[in-house]
Formats: C-alpha cells, sequence, structure tokens
C-alpha cells in the first residue's frame, strides 16, 4: 500500500511538472504583455548585482535590456540564485535565465537553450599559502575545493580531483570569503566571474595560476519546447554578436576581452 502510495505521488509529481513546462509562457504571450521574466543572479559582479544607485547592474542586466528591445518588450528581472536557475524555468517563474548558464547534457533534459552568449574558461584561484603549480597537484586529500551548489563543476572535480575535499556553499561571494578565512584552499571554476569578489579582502595574496582547464558554452535558458522564443532570441543574438554589442560590453564590465570569443553563426 505505502509503495502504491508512493508511486502515485510520484506520478503526480511528474504529471505537475510537466504541465508547468507545458504552461510556459510564448512569445506571443510575451510580447503582448510587454514584459519579459529574466533571471540573474542578485550578487554576483560583474554579470549582476546591485550597485551603488541601488539598480541591478552588470553584463546580463545590459545583454537582457538589448535583447528586450530587440523583442520590442521591457525586461522584470527576477534574482535567481544559481541552484534556482533550472527550477524558476521549469516552474515557469521566469521566461529565460542569464547567470552564466552552461550548457550540459543534464541540465537539457529540463530545459531548453539558445546558441551560446559568451563562454567560460576554468582555472584556479587560490592564495600564496598554497604552493601548487598545477591544477592537477590539487588532487590530494589535503585540499579542500570551493565550490557552489548546483555548479556543473561538481562532476568535473569528481572525475578529475577525486581525492580532494570539497566545502559546498550557496554563493559567488561565499567562495571567496571560504578562501581568504583559509577554510578552503583553492577553487577550480571559471574564476573571471569570481575574481571581483577578491577586492573585499585586500589582505589576502591572491594567485591565479596561468593553465586553462577548459571552455565551456553558456546560452540563455529556456523552457523546453518554447521553440518561437528560442529562435527569435537565437536570431536577436546573432545580431549581438555580429554587431560587436556582446564583445564590447563584455570588456566594459570584465575589464578585459573574452578569453575565448563566441564566434557567430548563421546557421541555428
Amino acid at each position: 500500500m505505502f509503495k502504491k502510495l508512493i508511486t502515485v505521488l510520484l506520478g503526480v509529481f511528474v504529471l505537475l511538472l510537466a504541465v508547468n513546462v507545458a504552461n510556459a509562457r510564448t512569445l506571443d504571450e510575451i510580447i503582448k504583455s510587454g514584459v519579459i521574466r529574466v533571471g540573474v543572479l542578485p550578487n554576483s559582479p560583474p554579470q549582476s548585482s546591485i550597485g551603488a544607485t541601488n539598480q541591478l547592474e552588470g553584463f546580463d542586466v545590459d545583454i537582457a535590456n538589448k535583447l528586450a528591445s530587440e523583442l520590442g518588450v521591457k525586461t522584470e528581472f527576477v534574482m535567481t540564485e544559481i541552484a534556482q536557475r533550472v527550477p524558476f524555468l521549469v516552474a515557469d517563474r521566469i521566461d529565460i535565465c542569464l547567470g552564466g548558464l552552461t550548457r550540459t547534457v543534464e541540465r537539457a533534459k529540463s530545459i531548453s537553450y539558445t546558441v551560446p552568449l559568451h563562454t567560460e574558461s576554468m582555472g584556479v584561484l587560490t592564495t600564496s599559502k598554497v604552493d601548487i603549480k598545477s591544477w592537477k597537484e590539487l588532487n590530494d586529500e589535503k585540499y579542500t575545493l570551493v565550490l557552489i551548489r548546483g555548479v556543473w563543476t561538481t562532476d568535473f572535480l569528481k572525475q578529475n580531483l577525486p581525492k580532494a575535499k570539497i566545502l559546498y556553499v550557496d554563493t559567488m561571494a561565499d567562495t571567496i570569503r571560504s578562501l581568504a578565512q583559509g577554510r578552503a584552499d583553492a577553487l577550480v571554476e571559471n574564476i573571471e566571474f569570481y575574481v571581483p569578489f577578491t577586492k573585499n579582502y585586500p589582505n589576502v595574496q591572491w594567485k591565479v595560476l596561468p593553465e586553462a582547464l577548459n571552455t565551456a558554452y553558456d546560452g540563455i535558458g529556456l523552457a523546453q519546447n518554447n521553440t518561437a522564443l528560442r529562435d527569435v532570441l537565437n536570431t536577436a543574438l546573432y545580431d549581438v554578436h555580429t554587431s560587436g554589442f556582446v564583445n564590447q560590453t563584455w570588456e566594459k564590465w570584465f575589464k578585459a576581452p573574452m578569453l575565448v570569443k563566441v564566434v557567430p553563426s548563421p546557421y541555428f
């Protein structure tokens, strides 16, 4: 009886999940409403954060506003922590999601992606207290790596640095705080998004290893089967890439060129 009840409840959950996805707002509904709901990270400069004027600012904000203008609508920003990005899309709480959403097979089972918006190059951020010259040296149980819950890097670390311990935290600011306090030894991540937080700890001697581990491609997330919205976003992204807007906006906020630029393709 109990097993049957569990089976029924699971079936209801899957059905509700499917209804939520099916009820994602269509392109026509978004245009008629005049507003597109955009999920962005609340405390992730220079991607997105609350600025000195108490308004959201950053790379993702500028990109979202540009794409919204291409659609002829306004943006409604929704604060979305890293672990909430996919659930918020599935639950139809947002129409699209930015926030460094790396394309992975696991995520693609639940959501859809546009063509790439930008890249992320993985590296190692540590301090002068950690005497290593290569990321492979971190594969040792004496080292603790810090990582945000819900990011794809978890699988990479388990496969490539299985001996290291992992300290899970909730935000980018938490990762840098953990390193500064000595609770973790290194961050193996797409560190260009994390480095801005190091300015909060000027007495720490920060160190970035020169070796790049790999490059990932980040698209804009949206609900599965929302093909009309995806197609128009892909067209808009092609325009903002070829015009130079994406790379210019990246350099404006990150103060350096994208390590690996996205090469726009007319075929999508």
